[in-house]
């Protein structure tokens, strides 16, 4: 059985990924540091499973854990989600940004070659498009200038995969460019648990519909969209993990060096306003929204074309937005009696 270490195996993409991977016949390694989750997960994951995955307490950020974990375990790959991702808080905060999700990136790449590990899955972000000329966003589109500083972490860490696996003729890797990852596991036993105020729209919506927060805020109804508010293609988590699984599987066929990237979207786009709307019908209940104004960082519309991924990495959605904001909301409510 081939090993995989996931880096921020607890987090809410990589608990749904250790699931996927287990489900495949993986055996799933997990380091995490709990600076964006909970320890919670991996009980979640256990609950799900039936199995006690290997584990370490640690940060990305120090060389020796790596170098004690390809020591001790035959790794076959691994699958890199460790890094901050709020928007708005590197904004804030950029050097934050800088130095957590790029020198944790630079350790792995060193241990993998002092270890001849060669599969590596990068958890990148459409963000790395910035504000596309044109929609859906093919991988083709130009990489522009990136709209905050956690998106040139993804563009720049991006290069330097890309840049490795050109002087390392034995590497191969795949960026994966996540848009709007929403939802949960349909047990409810995982899913988003943002540490303090949520940077992502979704569990502000359902904190907001369980009482833990009195309002949500849509920033901006003055874009150049229908309803004025901004175009995501939020992605059901669940699917999104699934990706992951097949990115190792067309690694594995590769004999020599690799390098690719993929958009990892439904292809259709859905406005914050719709999202919100969408909840209220499945949920049955009204949430308290007010229009707030822009918030810095954020594009106006963004959503994937995903022709690449349906025909080279052999993989596309199967769950939609009503389905993915009812696990959340089912998740939120688990939450709430826990």
């Amino acid at each position: 059985m081939k090993k995989i270490l996931v880096t921020g195996g607890a987090g809410f993409i990589g608990s749904h990924t250790v699931v996927e991977l287990h489900n495949a016949g993986y055996e799933p390694i997990l380091i995490d540091n709990f600076g964006n989750s909970s320890p919670s997960a991996l009980q979640g994951i256990k609950h799900i499973t039936g199995k006690d995955f290997i584990f370490y307490q640690a940060d990305c950020n120090d060389n020796q854990v790596f170098d004690k974990i390809f020591k001790e375990h035959n790794i076959d790959g691994i699958i890199h989600f460790a890094a901050n991702k709020a928007v708005g808080e590197s904004v804030k905060d950029p050097l934050k940004y800088y130095h957590n999700n790029l020198n944790s990136l630079v350790n792995l790449l060193k241990n993998m070659l002092k270890h001849q590990v060669n599969n590596l899955v990068f958890s990148s972000s459409c963000t790395v498009y910035g504000q596309p000329d044109t929609l859906p966003v093919t991988e083709d589109a130009p990489v522009k200038l990136a709209e905050s500083p956690y998106g040139n972490t993804k563009q720049i860490s991006e290069e330097i995969i890309k840049d490795t696996c050109i002087s390392q003729p034995h590497l191969r890797a795949i960026s994966l460019r996540y848009f709007n990852p929403i939802g949960a596991h349909e047990t409810a036993e995982i899913g988003e648990l943002p540490i303090g105020v949520p940077g992502n729209l979704v569990p502000f919506i359902t904190q907001t519909a369980v009482g833990i927060r009195e309002k949500l805020s849509v920033f901006g109804n003055d874009y150049n969209t229908p309803d004025g508010s901004c175009v995501r293609d939020y992605i059901h988590v669940v699917d999104l993990a699934k990706a992951h699984v097949k990115a190792f599987e067309l690694l594995n066929k590769k004999q020599e060096g690799h390098y690719d990237f993929f958009n990892i979207g439904t292809g259709k786009g859905s406005s914050v306003l719709e999202v919100v709307k969408t909840f209220e019908k499945v949920a049955g209940q009204k949430l308290n929204y007010f229009i707030a104004p822009r918030r810095a960082g954020d594009v106006e519309k963004v959503y994937a074309a995903v022709d690449k991924s349906v025909n080279v990495l052999g993989w596309k959605t199967e769950l939609d937005l009503e389905r993915a904001l009812i696990d959340a909301w089912r998740w939120q409510q688990k939450l709430k009696q826990s």
